[in-house]
């Protein structure tokens, strides 16, 4: 018959396998596990947790589990429920270490040896997750987009259409009581003349912004060439003339003698400046300057465009490029989503700095067309 002593060690030899069995199926889960005491020490956390918090678990074990998880509250996800069901808590942290990413949490409260109250937790990474449906929410949206300024361009379009062809015989009216000199309206016909061709030459002005405004939202394969980038923006800024002079502001553009071509669509380019540009101006309501800048080095072409205006705290920051989102009274929300999706298509990023009162630079990095080898240093 086995005596005690026997039969504690078959006792604990077989817990000690069980245990072994539990560690190996926590240590190869995909997902983050980990204890926490209502103070916030850490008392268990698996390999999974390690990767995604960036600590060895071994050496974590004792210490505030804060550093790694700050602003959680773990007294209330190691509180069980008053009424004794089952409880468990879940949210969503974005983390910027080891690496930015966005975590499911979903935390059960639980006892620890000796009844001490502590809060299991499970970790998903759901970054990928929430990217796709971002991504797919924004396509809905930018489709929603495209069948209202279709809509819109074809209800704006037809008077404009009918606008132009109406200054056009005004004109060719005018021209022929100038042509008279008996005629007593003669006199003033000329200077009639010079204000009907003002007034044709801002209807083309909106009909070509109409048209280069649909265009983009079309969107479709950008046609890639080699482009200047220097001729591009002044023919932007040309357009624009007329908003930027009626707002009083200044243009300080800064470019260098030549600058390398970059592989782009150059009708999508000047949309983008266009649109950059507008959203300047519109940010200086009682004039400013508006400061645009062109630089390259070996591998990328860069151009910024900062203004003196308003500028936005980080809150205004969170869906800036969204489609329909904007901080303007009259605003739309599109014109920045637009300028992200051709950015993105040409292979390009998109720097944005501001604060309140100071202004605001939005800085696009194009890479060159011709690349050349960069001689990095050890």
């Amino acid at each position: 018959m086995p005596s005690r002593v026997d039969k504690l060690e078959f006792l604990n030899d077989r817990l000690s396998r069980r245990r072994s069995f539990f560690e190996n199926i926590l240590r190869t889960v995909q997902e983050g596990v980990l204890v926490a005491s209502e103070d916030g020490i850490l008392s268990y956390a698996n390999r999974a947790a390690g990767e995604l918090l960036g600590f060895a678990p071994s050496d974590a074990i004792g210490r505030p589990v804060g550093r790694w998880l700050p602003d959680v509250d773990w007294a209330a996800l190691a509180r069980k429920d008053d009424s004794g069901r089952d409880k468990f808590s879940s949210a969503e942290l974005e983390l910027f270490r080891p690496k930015r990413a966005i975590l499911s949490m979903t935390a059960f409260p639980i006892d620890q040896s000796g009844g001490t109250p502590a809060a299991l937790v499970l970790l998903r990474d759901v970054t990928r997750e929430r990217a796709d449906a971002r991504e797919t929410l924004e396509s809905e949206r930018m489709q929603a987009v495209r069948v209202l300024a279709a809509s819109l361009a074809h209800e704006i379009g037809n008077p404009l259409n009918a606008l132009g062809i109406h200054l056009q015989l005004l004109q060719r009216s005018l021209r022929k009581m100038g042509a008279d000199p008996a005629a007593p309206e003669s006199a003033r016909s000329g200077e009639l003349a010079e204000l009907v061709q003002v007034a044709r030459d801002e209807v083309e002005r909106l009909d070509l912004i109409l048209s280069k405004f649909l265009g983009a939202l079309r969107g479709g394969a950008p046609a890639f060439a080699k482009c200047d980038v220097g001729e591009i923006l002044e023919k932007s800024l040309r357009v624009m003339r007329a908003d930027i002079q009626e707002r009083a502001i200044s243009v300080d553009l800064q470019r260098p003698a030549s600058l390398p071509p970059i592989q782009a669509d150059a009708e999508q380019l000047q949309q983008v400046f266009f649109n950059l540009v507008k959203n300047a101006v519109q940010a200086m309501s009682d004039g400013g300057t508006l400061r645009i800048a062109l630089s390259a080095d070996d591998r990328d072409l860069s151009i910024s465009f900062s203004d003196t205006g308003a500028g936005m705290s980080p809150d205004a920051w969170s869906g800036l490029f969204e489609p329909f989102h904007t901080s303007k009274p009259n605003g739309h929300g599109i014109g920045l989503a637009i300028v992200r999706r051709i950015v993105d298509d040409h292979g390009g990023r998109i720097d944005v700095a501001s604060r309140p009162g100071s202004g605001a630079t939005f800085r696009l990095v194009f890479p060159l067309a011709d690349r050349k080898a960069r001689l990095l240093s050890y």
